[in-house]
Parts: structure tokens; sequence; C-alpha cells
């Protein structure tokens, strides 16, 4: 196992690309140095906006030791469906798996619903072969069949290639032929074989994963080549890694492989750069809190360790079972919509004015109230910045907005409706907390608020009172926080076997086996990667259920060597903690056994990235101003600028601390204080 030094790597690129901005983080352990950048994301390539932000930076990119990418390129591609044209060959009578799914409805409550699955049916073409779920032959792979397959899915256009056979988990040999097969004849790298990506049993998850994988593989595999050339053409002479779902990072040379592991590699590497963030400041439970323009995006951070789950399902019907952050998004950000529903009933979001035209406190044309407009007439946001949008609203304009559009129809007058709109906007922000806390058996009074994105710490002490949770941690660059994510994130391969047998019945040695080809296997993986680590450290984990029931929980385990009787008493503790209900009288069943391997990089310090050339040496150097905010009723507020807080601040609320990338609010009772990385910490009042 090759561990580079840390001295091999100091300047090293974090690069963000989101849907409105492509942010920075150039930090070099030489100089001891952060800078930061945020350029417009170019849409039709991306990769122009990864070079504007570098260049922003002054970053010379031929000396440039380490680029690291978070993309949105696969989350978007699916959301959109701009997939590439891709066919499947499976198993004979199971063409409509990807179609038949669970038995669940689009609607929940609903006799109606849209569903339309990854991968048309006339591109669905079934061989002869079938194993059973122990792995014996009962079908060979007929293998003449299968060409005319490959050679009619050619003709029909397809660009990529899934090979989904029943139970490959348990025996993948015919997988692995058809592969050997397509590869003779098919134009393209992109053949996806199910097992390879999945080796987990429950053929539609399975199916729909590999599906995904290979519709998104050549949008991805041609956007990191781009990238690449270009970074190559203005000097760049190392690899390029690119985060992975997981928190994770893999060299763009082999990501396209398994492009699926990419989605929703944005928020991952929030998530992560919070868990750091959090370890450092002596915070180890978080629940992360990102708001944007569009949504808001929740995670849970347990130990300074994500939650990750392999059971997300991106939408309806789609299940991409890999391993990823667990990362609950809900449609309010600062763009969102607030309207009159037929029934009367104020409702806000999901739908988003988006960046344009955007709110009406934008001036670039919007007309309809949004959560950022509410913000802006209770005082929250300074409305001196409306005077430097040339030809842009008032505030009495916008008032007169919302009391024709909400005020009316509820009988209040555009405060009230302000104000009512950032109470329900809280309330479903505070749902999505609920969803990645207490409906996983945690209780958010428990753990910290971490806020970040532009809007979150304008909403974050608001919602950490309704839920009881006792302080907000707000980082030094809210806006940047995915990019520095990239640049503090590990290695980190995970594995997933499927066992599926009543624990009783399973010989322990082979559950011993699992894991060691697992950690061996993900030790090789860190080793081709030309990336600075300091250690390497394995999580071993399994998954498990009572017999008869359909729902798993991940048991943690402390050693690679567990014995049945530690499976099934961890396995039980862990049952009765999430829903307080003991079965003794039930096989306890081992689903699948799971390890991830993380390869650790080097420590950054994070008070890098405090402006300390703006420091104040008092409080009151820091105070900028008064205004009128609405805490319930008008307060005079003091007002701070961020960058001129001096280390020891202390800060009584009501507050508004301003930045360039957002503004912190501090209801009545709250007190701030900064630490030694620069992060505001929020004492919530009336819960320290």
């Amino acid at each position: 196992m090759r561990i580079l030094k840390e001295s091999q790597q100091s300047l090293v690129a974090g690069i963000d690309v989101g849907g409105t901005f492509t942010d920075l983080v150039l930090f070099d352990a030489d100089v001891g140095t952060i800078r930061v950048a945020k350029t417009p994301t170019t849409l039709d390539n991306q990769a122009t906006g990864v070079l504007n932000a570098l260049k922003k930076a002054d970053a010379d990119i031929s000396v440039l030791d380490l680029v690291v990418h978070g993309t949105t390129a696969t989350t978007n591609a699916i959301l959109e469906r701009n997939l590439a044209k891709t066919g499947l060959i499976t198993t004979m009578g199971f063409r409509d798996i990807l179609e038949l799914g669970r038995r669940t409805r689009p609607q929940a409550y609903g006799m109606k619903g849209d569903f339309r699955p990854i991968i048309p049916r006339n591109l669905r073409l079934e061989v002869p072969e079938r194993m059973d779920a122990g792995g014996n032959v009962l079908v060979p792979l007929d293998e003449p069949a299968l060409r005319n397959a490959l050679t009619a899915l050619i003709d029909k256009g397809c660009e990529s290639l899934v090979i989904h056979f029943l139970h490959s988990y348990a025996n993948p040999d015919h997988e692995l032929r058809a592969a050997e097969i397509a590869r003779e004849v098919w134009p393209n790298q992109n053949i996806t074989a199910g097992h390879s990506l999945l080796s987990e049993s429950r053929e539609y998850e399975r199916g729909v994963t590999a599906s995904v994988n290979a519709a998104v593989q050549p949008l991805l595999r041609r956007y990191v080549e781009r990238l690449a050339d270009q970074l190559a053409g203005e000097g760049y002479k190392h690899d390029v890694l690119v985060m992975n779902g997981n928190g994770g990072m893999v060299s763009a040379r082999r990501v396209a492989t398994e492009a699926a592991k990419t989605v929703m590699s944005g928020p991952a590497s929030g998530v992560m750069a919070a868990a750091y963030t959090g370890r450092r400041a002596g915070m180890p439970n978080l629940i992360t809190y990102d708001m944007g323009g569009t949504s808001t995006d929740v995670a849970l951070i347990r130990n300074a360790e994500p939650a990750v789950s392999n059971e997300i399902e991106i939408e309806y019907g789609m299940p991409i079972h890999v391993p990823m952050v667990d990362v609950r998004t809900v449609g309010a950000g600062g763009g969102s919509i607030a309207r009159i529903t037929s029934g009367g009933l104020l409702q806000v979001g999901p739908e988003s004015a988006g960046a344009l035209p955007g709110p009406i406190c934008y001036g670039r044309g919007g007309t309809l109230p949004t959560i950022s407009d509410a913000n802006m007439l209770l005082g929250r946001l300074n409305p001196t910045r409306l005077a430097a949008v040339p030809g842009g609203p008032t505030i009495k304009e916008i008032a007169s907005r919302f009391e024709e559009t909400l005020g009316k129809k509820l009988n209040l007058d555009a405060i009230g409706a302000a104000a009512a709109v950032i109470r329900i906007a809280n309330a479903r922000m505070g749902n999505a907390v609920r969803m990645v806390s207490v409906s996983l058996g945690a209780d958010p009074r428990d753990f910290a608020l971490f806020a970040f994105g532009g809007a979150g710490p304008l909403h974050s002490t608001a919602i950490a009172r309704e839920l009881g949770i006792p302080k907000v941690l707000t980082p030094s660059r809210p806006g940047i926080t995915n990019a520095l994510g990239c640049v503090v994130a590990d290695l980190r391969h995970d594995f997933v076997n499927t066992v599926n047998r009543p624990l009783d019945a399973i010989d322990i040695e082979t559950v011993h086996e699992l894991f060691a080809r697992q950690a061996h296997d993900g030790k090789r993986l860190i080793g081709k990667e030309a990336v600075a680590i300091c250690d390497i450290r394995e999580i071993h984990s399994v998954d498990m259920q009572f017999v008869g029931q359909t729902h798993l929980l991940r048991v943690p385990l402390a050693s690679s060597q567990p014995t049945a009787a530690e499976l099934q008493q961890r396995f039980e503790h862990l049952y009765f903690e999430r829903f307080r209900v003991e079965l003794p009288e039930i096989r306890a069943n081992l689903i699948n056994v799971n390890t991830t391997v993380v390869g650790r990089r080097a420590e950054i310090d994070l008070s890098l990235l405090i402006d300390v050339s703006g420091r104040k040496s008092s409080l009151a150097e820091a105070h900028i101003g008064m205004r009128q905010v609405w805490f319930d009723r008008w307060i005079e507020t003091p007002i701070y600028w961020r960058d001129h807080l001096p280390p020891e601040a202390r800060i009584a609320g009501p507050a508004v601390i301003e930045q360039m990338d957002t503004t912190i609010i501090l209801e009545p009772g709250d007190e701030a204080a900064q630490d030694h990385d620069g992060n505001i910490i929020i004492t919530i009042g009336g819960m320290k």
C-alpha cells in the first residue's frame, strides 16, 4: 500500500459546480493560505466555468498539485431526463422489471400519476439464461441470442448498454460472459454489468441503479474528458478527482465506469465540509442545513460521520442503491414562490422564481412574491441593496405586490403576509430536519444545526428554536462550503455483498472472508490514486432484518470478525432503539455485508479562511448601523459586518450579521460568539 507524503501535494483546488455559481477554494499548504472565488456557472460547458474560477483566484494552473471537482452534471441529467439512449439486455421474462417496481404509486393517495422508466420498453430485450438464488445455473446463457440482441440495440442507435441478469449477485458468470461478448461488438466503453456496480439482491433496485449508471455514463465521460483536456491545455499535469455521492473521491479516469456514484456529488461535498468543520469546532453531532435559491438540503452527522444510505430514491421510481450521503431535499429556497391555493391556503414552494426573473427584489422582472422578498420586507435583508439594482423595485412596490397577491386574500397587510410566508417556509424546512433526525430515531436536541448556503443563516435560529436545537454553527464562508468539502474530503470506497440468509444458518467465517476481501479491494483502489493520504481506516457494518420483514437496519460493527452472537445482540439493540419493540421469537436475517475503506488526507487549517485584514479591535467598530427588523414586532436592531468582528466578539440578539455571501439573524435572547476557525456559534435563547 503506497502512502504519499503530505508535502507532495501542497497546492489543492476544490471546485463545486452548482446550477448558478461555480465556487472555488484554493489551498496552498506551503504558504499557508486559502483563496476563494465565485463565478457564474457556464451551463453549455461547465468546464469553462471551472477554468474561469481558477483564473479569478489567480491560480497558476500549471503548478497545481491536485484538482478536486464536485459536480451536479449527473444529478441534473437524471432530474431533467437529459440522458443517453440506453439499451438493456435481461433474463427471458424480466424485461418489465423496471416498470413493475414495488407496486407503489407516484401519488400515494391519488388515483393517477405519471411514470416513465429510464429505459423504454422497445430498448429492453430478453435472452434465454437463468440463475437461481443460490447461484446455480438453471438455463445456460444463449450466446447467439445475446449477439442478436446486441446487434439490434446498436441498430436502434443505443449509445450505452446495461446487462442485467436475474440473481447475478449470487453468481455473476453469465453477466461476465455477456459483457465479454459485448465488448467485441459494442462501439464504445459504455457497458454496465449490474453485479459489478451493485452486488446485492432485489433485481428491481439493482436494475434501476445499473440503468441510471449507463444512461449518464456517456455524458459524464465526455464532460470529465473535456475538463481534463482543457486543464491540460492550461498546463495542469496531474489527475482530476471527482466527488462521489458518498463523500469520497475517485479519479476522473475511472469515474465514468461507476457514474451513478456521482449522483448527489454536490450536496455530499457540503456535508463533508460540515463534518470536518464540526469536528474541529468540538461539535461532532450536526444536522446540516443548506438553503439555496431553489431548495433546502438537510443531512445528519453523528460523531463527525455523515449518515450514508444505499437506499436513496432520487425521484419516484428511481431508487439508486449505491452508497450516498443521506441528504433530504425540500422545495424551499430564497426564490420559492408564495401563493394562495384554490382552497384559500397560503403555500410556499416548491415552485421557484429561479435566477431569472428571480424574486421581485432582484429587479430582473420578477413579479411573484418569494421568501427573499418576504425577508426584504421584514428588514432581515439589507434594503439598501435594492438601490444598487438599476431600475429595481422599492420596498413600497414589494409591499404592494404582497398585499395585492397574498394579503387581501388572507385579511393581512403586507407585513403580516410576509411574516406568514416566513413562518410557513420555516415549518417546511423544520419538517425536513425532522425527516433526517426524528424519523430515524435521533433527537434534534442532541445536535447542533450547521447552517450554510446563501439563505441558510437567515432562517437557522428560527428553525433551531422550533425544534429545540440548542446551538447553530455558521461557518466562516457559508457560500462556498461545498467547494471546501472538495478540499477536505477523504478518499473513500464502499462495498456491499449480499448474503441474505438467517443468522443461525450462516457460517460466520464466510462473513469474515467477505469483510477481508472488501477491505483488500478498497485498499487496492486507494493505492491507485496519486493522492497524499495519512492513513487508512476500515468501517464495517451489516444490513439486517427479522425474517419476513422488508426494511433493513444498518448495524455498525467494532471489527471485521464479529461473532454470530454479537451480530444478534447488536441488531436487537438497534432495532429496539429505533422502534421500541422486541421480537425475540423471530429469527434475524443477515442481508448484506458492508465495508467502507477511507484514505484520510492531511488536516487543513480552516482559520486560513478568515480575512484578518478587515478585523477591528472592538465590537463597536464592527457595528455598521441600525434598522427596523421584524421579530413578531418591529425592533430597532444593530447590524454588524462579519469581516470586521474581533476574535473575542460576543453579540447578543436581536442582531443582524452581514457578510458578502449571506446574512445571519440572531433573534431576541440568542447569543453569538466566534471560535478559532472564525465560525459563529449561536446559543439559542432559553436553551443554554
